[in-house]
């Protein structure tokens, strides 16, 4: 069995943090208590900017010697991309895609499981935000800043519950990421919700 380095199935909640370099993009991943508090490091991602196939690399750590998994894009910069979410050892754990022509109004990603027979689908939750969001992009001077209202995607596979992303209020990027199905890779769930940031402009 491959380790996950204290990605247990167990754990329900992680708490997602951003961290913006001049080369390239990084996310701090920890678990969440009961109480919302912030416990280990169970993921630490990397991505390079400007690369023609999007890639990034999730470490145990910071330091940045074990490789835990990886998803990339299996195509040069498409908005209708699909990723492959694999282990260290290269085998496959899901993949995922947005829906292009959905998220013109809501952002709509699509995700499976290896081996699974259903898709699972993530939708923002809030029209308005959505809306808003889209706006935000468009109008002058305030583009510049990132928006720093929350907004919320829900995941359902046969209208039950899967996972759900919420963006939390503040100019930093912050997420808290809760999973509702017990069976769902973990791993792939972390790659989902880190492209939600990631690839949100895709």
């Amino acid at each position: 069995m491959e380790r996950t380095m204290g990605l247990e199935q167990s754990q329900q909640h992680f708490h997602i943090n951003q961290k913006i370099t001049p080369m390239a993009n990084r996310y701090a991943v920890h678990t969440a208590g009961p109480d919302g508090a912030e416990g280990e490091m169970v993921a630490f991602a990397h991505q390079k900017r400007m690369a023609l196939k999007e890639r990034i690399t999730f470490y145990t750590d910071e330091s940045q010697k074990q490789v835990l998994f990886t998803f990339q894009a299996r195509q040069v910069i498409d908005l209708g991309a699909t990723y492959d979410v694999r282990a260290a050892s290269g085998s496959q754990v899901g993949t995922f895609r947005k829906n292009f022509a959905a998220s013109l109004l809501r952002s709509t990603w699509h995700m499976s499981e290896e081996g699974a027979t259903a898709e699972t689908t993530g939708v923002e939750r809030n029209m308005t935000v959505a809306v808003l969001r889209r706006a935000w992009d468009v109008i002058p001077f305030v583009d510049i800043l990132p928006f720093a209202w929350p907004y919320h995607f829900d995941f359902a596979r046969a209208d039950r519950p899967v996972m759900s992303v919420q963006k939390r209020l503040g100019l930093r990027d912050r997420y808290v990421l809760t999973i509702h199905d017990e069976h769902l890779d973990r791993r792939l769930a972390i790659a989902q919700a880190v492209a939600l940031d990631a690839l949100q402009s895709r």
